[in-house]
C-alpha cells in the first residue's frame, strides 16, 4: 500500500471534498455572478459595469452572458475599443461608454453587434473616426459622438450604419460642414444631425436628402462662407443657426429656406425686422427669440405674422422691459404665447395686450423667468375663454391679489412656483372651478387660510412644498372634493390637528416629508383614512424610546395604504419601532424605514403587513447586531428586502423563515462573517444577493459557500471580489478557498491536545485559591537555597525597628514595648517622635519602613480598622518580596479570630508564622515574651555580619563543658585561633539582668564583642552595645549549641 496508495488519497480527496460539499448544500437555488458587472434584477438583460474603474473592455465583457441586452460602462478608465469586443454579444441593443477615455476605436470594435440600436460614445477623448470602426452595426439608429475632441471623419466612417436615424456630433472640433456631409452623405435614413459647438466656418453640400433636423448652433457661421442652396436639403424643416454672430441677414438669402417650418436664429446680432425683409425668408418660419427687438419692431412683426391662425409664438429672451397695451393686437390669432426670459416687471392682464379675436383663441400663457412682482386684479376684463395653461414661475411675485385670475376662469394648470409669494390672498383663486393641478412650490407661504381653495372643485393636484407652512387650520382645504395628491413637504408642520385633512374625500397621495413633526396620530388620517394610498413621512422627527405607544397605532385605520416612507427620521433617526406601530396597514406594499438608526424591532412589527412586497432597512445601524427570530414569518409576498449597513452581525435561519417569493435580498456592508447553510432553501426564489463589504470568514462554518457560489440562477454581486483573509501572503477568495480541513476528523486530536489543558485549567485556580501564598513563600525560599544565601542590604539603617501600632494602643507601646527594647541599645522609630512635620503621611511611612531593619506591627482590632496602620503593613510586606527577607514581626495584643482578619493578613500568618508573637497576660510568661521578641529581632544583625564584604568573619559559639569558648567561623582564618581567647563561665541560672562584655581575649583585641544566644534572656549593657555598635562586628545568631 505505501506510495502508490497515498497517490491514489491525494487524487480522490479533492473529488471527496467537492462530493461532500455537494452533497451538505441543500436542494434549491445556486448562486452565479460576475467580476464587475451587475445585472439588474428586474431586467436579466440589463448589464451595469459603472465606476469600476476598468482600463480594458474584456475585464468587464468576458464573463456576460450571450443574452445581454442593455450594457453600461460608463465612468470607467477605459481607453481603447479592441476589435471584435463584444463580439459573444449578439443581442446587446443598447451600449453605453461615456465618461470614459476612450481615444482609440479599432476597425471592427463593434463587429458582432448586429442587434445594437443605440451606442452612445459621448464624454470621451475620441479624436479621429476611421473607416470600418462601425462594421457591424447594420441596425444602429441612434450613435452619440458628442462632446469629443473630434477632429476628422474617414469620408467612409459611417458607411456600414445604414439603418441610423439620429446623429450627434456636438461639442466636437470639426471645421468644415463639407467633410462631415461626405461621410454621412449615404445615410438614407438620417432624421437630425447635431453639430452644434464645433467649430465650423464654411458650409458645404452633401448632406442627405432625408435630413429634417440640422443643428449648427454655436459655430463659427457669421460669413456664411460656402453658403449656397445645395446646403440646404429638400427635406429639412428645423435648422438651428443660434449664437453664430450672423450680422448680414443678407447672407441668409443664399440658402434655399422655403421648406424650412423652424428657423432658429437666438443669439446673433440681427435686427428683426431687417430679417423680415430678407427674400425667401417666411415670417412663420423664425423663431425671433433672442433676438434684439423694440415696439415698433414688435409691431411690425405681428404685422409681417398677420394671417392665417398661429399655433404659438415665441418672444423669449427679447430683452423685453414692457409690453404696452395692445402691443400683440395686430399678431394673427395666437394659440399660445411665450414671453420667457424677458425683463417684464408689469405684465398686467394678458387681456390688454390682444384684439378680441386673440382673447377668445390663446390657450396658453407661459411669462417665466421675468421680474413680476405681483399679481393685479382683474376683475372686469376681458375674459380669456380658452386659456388653460398659465404659468408664471422663476418670478419675484410677492402678492397674489383678489381675482388676480378672475379673466382666466377656464384655467385648468396653473403654476406660481419658484417665486417668493408670501401672502395668498382668500379670494385670488377665485372662480377657477375647472382648475386641475395647481403648483404654488418653493415659495414663503406661512398660512393657508380657510376658503382659499374653495372654488377649486376641480382641482386634482396641489403642490404647496417649500414653503413655510406651519399650522393647517381646519378647513383650509375646503371645496377640494376632487384632490388625489396634496404635497405639504419641505414646510415647517410640527403637529397635525384632527380636522386638519378635513374636506378631502378622494385623497390618495399625501406628503409630508421634512417637515417638524414629533408624532403622529391615528385622528389626524381619519378624514382621508378610506381613499389615502401613498404616505410620506421621510425625515421629520419621528422618535420612540419605548417599544410599547402610549396611543393607539397611528396607521390602524389606514386599510388602503400602500406606499409608507419613513425613512431618515431627524435628528437621530426613529431608534425603536414600537410594537404593533404598522397594525392596520393590511394592503401595504412598499415600506421605507431606511437611516433610522434603529436599535430594536419587536418580532411582530410587520405581522400585519400580510401585502408587503418591497421592505428597506438600509441605513439604520443603531446597535441592532441582529434581528429578532420570525421578524418576516407573515411576508410571504416580499420580493425585495434591502438590509445594507444595517449593522447586522448574524442572521440566524429563522430570520428568513416564510421568504418564499424573495427575489432580491441585499446585504452589503454588515458584519456578517458567517452565512447559514438553510438559506438557499429558505429563498427558493432568490435570484439577486448582495454581499458587498461583508467580511465574511474562510472557516468551516462557510464551507459550503464555494459550491453554492459555482451554480445556480442567483447572481451574487461581484461574487469574485469577495475575500475571507489571507493564505501564505495572497489574498483568499470566498468562492474558492481551501474547505479540506472542514471534513478531517480531528475530534481525538483535539481530545488528546486539549483534555490535559482542560484538566490543568481546572487544578490552577484550585491551587491559587487554596494556597497561593504558601506556594510562592515556598518559591521564594527555593530562590533563596538556590542562591545558596539570602540577598543583602547594601545600606545601614537609620532604625533597628519601626514600631506600627494604633492610638488606641499607645499606652501598651510607651509604658511596655518602648522601655524593653530601647533598655537593650535598639533604636527604635515612632511616628508621633520620629516622623517629620509637614511632610506627606505617605512618605513618612515609606522612609520609616524602608530606613529600619525590621518593622514591628502591634496587633488589635482597633490596628485591623485603621487605614494608616493597615497602609504601614503593606508597605512592609511590598518590602518583604522586594528583599525576600523576614523583615515583619507581628505582635498580637489579642486573641483575634480567623474570620475576623483580611485576606491579607491570612498571607502574613502563612509567610511569618516562626515571628509571630502573642502578648501573654500572666506576668510570670512576659520575661519568656521578650526574649522571643529580641531573638526575631536580632536575626537580620547577624545575616549581614555574615554577609558583608571579603572579610566574613561570623562567629558561632560553641559549649565545652561548663565553658562558652570564641572560635573562627571559617576554616583557615589566621585571625584567631581555637581556644586562644578567652573563655566565659556560663552564667548560673536564673540569667541576670545584664551582662557586661569582655575587653579582650588571650591578649588579643577583638574587634567587637559576641553575644551568645544562650544569653538572649538578659539585656546587654548600654556601654557594651555602644562599643560593638562602634566597632561594626555585633552579630546576634541562632543558638546551635
Amino acid at each position: 500500500g505505501g506510495e502508490g496508495g497515498e497517490e491514489a488519497w491525494v487524487m480522490c480527496t479533492p473529488l471527496l471534498v467537492t462530493l461532500v460539499t455537494l452533497v451538505m448544500v441543500p436542494a434549491g437555488v445556486f448562486p452565479y455572478g460576475f467580476h464587475n458587472c451587475i445585472q439588474a434584477p428586474w431586467d436579466p438583460g440589463l448589464f451595469r459595469c459603472i465606476q469600476r474603474f476598468l482600463s480594458t473592455v474584456g475585464a468587464a465583457v468576458d464573463d456576460l452572458p450571450s443574452t445581454a441586452t442593455s450594457l453600461n460602462l460608463s465612468v470607467n478608465i477605459l481607453r481603447q475599443v479592441p476589435p471584435s469586443a463584444f463580439a459573444h454579444l449578439p443581442r446587446l441593443y443598447i451600449l453605453d461608454l461615456t465618461h470614459n477615455q476612450l481615444e482609440l476605436l479599432a476597425p471592427g470594435a463593434f463587429s458582432g453587434l448586429s442587434a445594437l440600436a443605440h451606442l452612445n460614445l459621448a464624454h470621451n477623448n475620441i479624436s479621429v473616426l476611421a473607416t470600418g470602426v462601425f462594421t457591424g452595426l447594420g441596425n444602429l439608429s441612434t450613435l452619440r459622438l458628442d462632446h469629443n475632441p473630434l477632429q476628422k471623419v474617414a469620408p467612409r466612417a459611417f458607411q456600414a450604419l445604414a439603418a441610423l436615424s439620429t446623429l450627434w456630433l456636438r461639442g466636437g472640433r470639426l471645421s468644415a460642414l463639407e467633410t462631415v456631409a461626405m461621410a454621412v452623405g449615404n445615410l438614407t435614413h438620417l432624421d437630425l444631425l447635431d453639430l452644434c459647438g464645433n467649430m465650423l466656418s464654411t458650409l458645404g453640400p452633401g448632406l442627405p436628402p432625408t435630413l429634417r433636423v440640422l443643428y449648427l448652433c454655436n459655430n463659427s457661421l457669421g460669413a456664411l462662407s460656402g453658403a449656397t442652396s445645395a446646403v440646404i436639403p429638400p427635406g429639412l424643416r428645423v435648422l438651428d443657426l443660434s449664437y453664430n454672430n450672423i450680422s448680414d441677414p443678407a447672407l441668409l438669402s443664399h440658402l434655399c429656406l422655403n421648406n424650412l417650418t423652424h428657423l432658429h436664429l437666438a443669439g446673433n446680432p440681427l435686427d428683426v425686422v431687417q430679417l423680415l425683409r430678407v427674400a425667401g425668408i417666411s415670417p412663420r418660419q423664425v423663431d425671433v427669440s433672442g433676438l434684439q427687438v423694440n415696439t415698433s419692431g414688435l409691431e411690425y412683426l405681428c404685422k409681417q405674422l398677420r394671417g392665417q391662425r398661429l399655433q404659438r409664438l415665441q418672444l423669449q429672451h427679447m430683452n423685453l422691459t414692457s409690453m404696452p397695451k395692445r402691443a400683440l393686437a395686430e399678431c394673427p390669432v395666437l394659440g399660445a404665447l411665450d414671453v420667457s426670459g424677458n425683463r417684464l416687471r408689469h405684465l398686467g392682464c394678458i387681456g390688454q395686450l390682444l384684439n378680441p379675436k386673440q382673447h377668445a383663441a390663446l390657450r396658453e400663457l407661459v411669462a417665466e423667468h421675468n421680474l413680476l412682482q405681483r399679481l393685479p386684479s382683474c376683475k372686469g376684463s376681458l375674459v380669456l375663454k380658452q386659456l388653460h395653461n398659465v404659468s408664471l414661475r422663476f418670478n419675484r411675485i410677492l402678492v397674489a391679489g383678489a381675482g388676480a385670475f378672475d379673466n382666466a376662469p377656464a384655467l385648468r394648470q396653473l403654476r406660481l412656483d419658484v417665486n417668493g409669494l408670501a401672502r395668498l390672498h382668500r379670494a385670488a383663486l377665485r372662480g377657477l372651478r375647472n382648475l386641475r393641478h395647481l403648483r404654488l412650490d418653493n415659495n414663503l407661504l406661512t398660512d393657508l387660510l380657510p376658503g382659499s381653495f374653495a372654488d377649486l372643485h376641480q382641482l386634482e393636484d396641489l403642490n404647496l412644498r417649500n414653503n413655510r407652512v406651519a399650522v393647517l387650520f381646519p378647513g383650509a382645504f375646503k371645496g377640494l372634493d376632487r384632490l388625489q395628491t396634496l404635497d405639504l413637504g419641505g414646510n415647517n408642520l410640527r403637529h397635525l390637528a384632527a380636522k386638519a385633512f378635513q374636506g378631502l374625500p378622494r385623497l390618495c397621495r399625501l406628503y409630508l416629508d421634512r417637515n417638524r413633526l414629533l408624532e403622529v396620530r391615528v385622528a389626524a388620517f381619519r378624514p382621508v383614512q378610506v381613499t389615502l394610498g401613498v404616505l410620506d413621512l421621510r425625515a421629520n422627527g419621528l422618535r420612540y424610546l419605548s417599544r410599547h405607544l402610549r396611543q393607539l397605532p397611528p396607521f390602524r385605520y389606514l386599510h388602503n395604504l400602500y406606499d409608507l416612507k419613513l425613512q431618515a427620521q431627524q435628528p437621530y433617526g426613529m431608534r425603536v419601532v414600537p410594537q404593533r406601530f404598522f397594525q392596520g396597514l393590511s394592503a401595504l406594499r412598499s415600506l421605507y424605514l431606511s437611516q433610522n438608526s434603529l436599535s430594536a424591532i419587536p418580532a411582530d412589527a410587520f405581522d400585519d403587513l400580510a401585502q408587503l412586497q418591497y421592505l428597506t432597512l438600509a441605513d439604520s445601524s443603531g446597535g441592532m447586531g441582529h434581528l429578532p427570530a420570525g421578524i418576516f414569518k407573515n411576508l410571504s409576498q416580499l420580493r425585495s428586502l434591502n438590509l445594507e449597513s444595517a449593522g447586522l452581525r448574524s442572521l440566524g435561519p429563522e430570520v428568513f423563515g416564510n421568504l418564499t417569493r424573495l427575489k432580491e435580498l441585499r446585504l452589503a456592508k454588515n458584519g456578517l462573517r458567517t452565512l447559514d447553510v438553510t438559506l438557499a432553501t429558505r429563498l427558493p426564489a432568490l435570484r439577486y444577493l448582495d454581499l458587498r463589504k461583508c467580511p465574511l470568514s474562510c472557516s468551516c462554518a462557510n464551507a459550503w459557500l464555494p459550491a453554492w457560489l459555482a451554480r445556480g440562477p442567483v447572481q451574487v454581486v461581484y461574487l469574485y471580489n469577495y475575500t475571507c483573509g489571507e493564505v501564505g501572503g495572497a489574498s483568499a477568495y470566498l468562492h474558492c478557498f481551501d474547505t479540506c480541513v472542514c471534513y478531517l476528523d480531528m475530534g481525538r486530536y483535539l481530545f488528546a491536545g486539549t483534555a490535559p489543558a482542560v484538566l490543568l485549567l481546572l487544578v490552577l485556580p484550585l491551587l491559587h485559591h487554596r494556597g497561593y501564598w504558601r506556594l510562592r513563600y515556598q518559591l521564594f525560599l527555593l530562590r533563596a537555597w538556590a542562591r545558596g544565601h539570602w540577598r543583602r542590604e547594601q545600606r545601614r539603617y537609620t532604625y533597628d525597628t519601626f514600631v506600627s501600632y494604633n492610638s488606641g494602643d499607645e499606652r501598651w507601646v510607651l509604658e511596655e514595648l518602648v522601655p524593653e527594647l530601647e533598655r537593650g541599645a535598639l533604636r527604635l522609630c515612632l511616628h508621633h517622635r520620629d516622623f517629620r512635620p509637614g511632610r506627606a503621611i505617605v512618605d513618612n511611612i515609606v522612609d520609616a519602613v524602608y530606613n529600619s531593619r525590621h518593622t514591628v506591627c502591634v496587633v488589635s482590632r482597633g490596628y485591623l480598622r485603621s487605614e494608616w496602620c493597615s497602609l504601614e503593613i503593606q508597605m512592609a510586606s511590598y518590602r518583604l518580596f522586594d528583599e525576600l527577607r523576614d523583615v515583619l514581626v507581628l505582635i498580637f495584643l489579642e486573641d483575634i479570630p480567623e474570620a475576623e482578619l483580611s485576606a491579607f493578613h491570612r498571607m502574613r500568618r502563612v509567610l511569618l508564622r516562626r515571628t509571630h508573637l502573642r502578648w501573654p497576660s500572666e506576668p510570670p510568661a512576659q520575661p519568656l515574651f521578650w526574649a522571643k521578641l529580641r531573638c526575631a529581632l536580632s536575626g537580620g544583625e547577624e545575616e549581614e555580619e555574615r554577609e558583608r564584604g571579603g572579610r566574613k568573619t561570623a562567629l558561632k559559639g560553641s559549649r565545652e563543658g561548663d565553658k562558652l569558648c570564641l572560635i573562627p567561623a571559617q576554616p583557615g582564618s589566621d585571625s584567631w585561633h581555637r581556644g586562644c581567647c578567652k573563655t566565659l563561665p556560663f552564667p548560673p541560672l536564673p540569667l541576670p539582668p545584664s551582662l557586661s562584655c569582655p575587653e579582650d581575649t588571650g591578649g588579643m583585641k577583638i574587634p567587637g564583642c559576641h553575644l551568645h544566644n544562650s544569653w538572649l534572656a538578659a539585656d546587654v549593657t548600654p556601654s557594651c552595645h555602644r562599643a560593638c555598635r562602634a566597632a561594626g562586628c555585633l552579630s546576634l545568631s541562632a543558638w546551635g549549641c
